[in-house]
């Protein structure tokens, strides 16, 4: 099994774009046991991975409650570099 952060990451190659609740959605079934499984901690992973170039904000909307959506991808050249990676 993957660290956390490399299945966030690996996940992100297989879709055009997901929100961090998109992602938790994804992943909970394989990693409910980890801690950091948690919506605010996949998006605290995505907006580190944002900065750090491994991926970036595609999109984003508002929720029907008014919530700010982040929608991240990983277009081109950020799929080839994590792919090269986290095999």
């Amino acid at each position: 099994m993957r660290p956390l952060n490399y299945a966030i990451l690996k996940h992100l190659t297989t879709v055009e774009k997901a929100s961090a609740q998109q992602v938790f959605a994804a992943l909970k079934d394989e990693y409910s046991k980890f801690r950091m499984c948690k919506e605010k901690s996949i998006f605290e992973a995505l907006m580190t991975a944002e900065k750090n170039g491994l991926c970036e904000i595609v999109d984003y909307e508002l929720d029907a409650q008014g919530n700010l959506i982040t929608y991240f991808g990983s277009p081109g050249e950020y799929s080839e570099i994590i792919n090269k990676y986290i095999k």
